[in-house]
């Protein structure tokens, strides 16, 4: 099976499985893009309809296609589709990278250039007890697919385990911007909307610490899990580990053998970190696919849910 990821580099340990090429840890955005192998174009092309093999017929609509090779990103999208270069989304971290804010630490193609995303590690961090240290990254997603928008966000990392965690607390606490492609992407714009990490890194740490120094019961882990990682049978009423689905049974099981379990057993940082590491490195077909779905997929909506579960019951512990 092919891997989604493409093309890749990063800073530091070699992440997930291994592909990429390793880079210093103080590249500029644009020494990354390159390294990255993510320095191409996507150019909109007008499409047409052949009849009867011979007459060509505008179609109204265009496809993108990479400059380098060809290659079909999106087959069809309207006229006042409006395609971000790859330069345009690592640009946006200069500023940030030039004033020592941030440092650039993995980018990368995925889907055969589908989705181009950047990484970079902010320089702050928290520890939740002890040496259980969380640091902070933004994430910049950048789809070159009809229907698929352009994602900024902060996402904490655990470093003991290398959980991606989320900083999804309430619609409140927005932690990211997405736009669409109907129109030029603006960055003036979007770091006005994000307002730069540091409120919502706070908000993250009260909650992180929060949960840490909240006791979770057997009983209430194991509702926990079952409303994270539900039974077919939602009629069935769910008293007990033996009630739960396989996959919530796995994420009890890592309760006390996931890295950095010893740091606050019997917590609902335990609990919540237990759901984390299992989505991040466990679930899914390989280690590729479960970084897509991590950051852009069903677990990473799997995980603002969990979390804001997390925090709802230990309220009421």
């Amino acid at each position: 099976m092919a891997h989604l990821v493409e093309t890749m580099a990063y800073a530091g340990q070699v992440p997930w499985h291994g592909l990429g090429e390793r880079v210093p840890a103080d590249l500029s955005p644009r020494q990354m893009m390159r390294k990255a192998g993510v320095e191409w174009e996507v150019e909109k092309i007008p499409t047409y309809a052949a009849k009867d093999g011979v007459d060509l017929i505008e179609t109204g609509t265009s496809a993108l296609i990479r400059s380098t090779d060809n290659k079909v990103l999106s087959p069809m999208v309207g006229d006042n589709w409006e395609p971000v270069q790859n330069v345009e989304a690592f640009d946006f971290f200069t500023e940030y990278c030039a004033a020592g804010d941030m440092e650039m630490h993995t980018a990368g193609s995925l889907n055969d250039g589908k989705v181009v995303w950047a990484l970079a590690k902010i320089n702050e961090s928290f520890d939740v007890l002890g040496n259980d240290q969380v640091d902070s990254y933004l994430l910049f997603s950048n789809p070159h697919q009809y229907g698929k928008s352009l994602n900024v966000r902060f996402t904490p990392i655990r470093v003991v385990c290398n959980n991606t965690l989320t900083l999804s607390l309430s619609e409140k606490s927005k932690n990211e911007v997405t736009l669409n492609h109907r129109r030029a992407f603006d960055p003036s714009m979007v770091k006005e909307q994000l307002g730069i990490a540091h409120e919502k890194f706070e908000m993250y740490k009260d909650a992180s610490r929060f949960l840490a120094g909240k006791r979770a019961s057997t009983s209430d882990v194991v509702q926990f899990m079952n409303n994270v990682f539900p039974i077919a049978d939602k009629q069935k009423d769910v008293k007990s580990y033996e009630d739960l689905s396989r996959t919530a049974k796995r994420a009890f099981d890592v309760l006390e053998t996931q890295p950095g379990a010893d740091f606050a057993m019997g917590t609902w940082w335990n609990a919540i970190n237990a759901v984390t590491y299992l989505t991040d490195h466990e679930l899914g077909r390989n280690a590729d696919t479960r970084m897509q779905s991590a950051w852009f997929g069903y677990n990473q909506g799997r995980k603002v849910k969990a979390m804001n579960l997390a925090i709802e019951m230990a309220e009421v512990a």
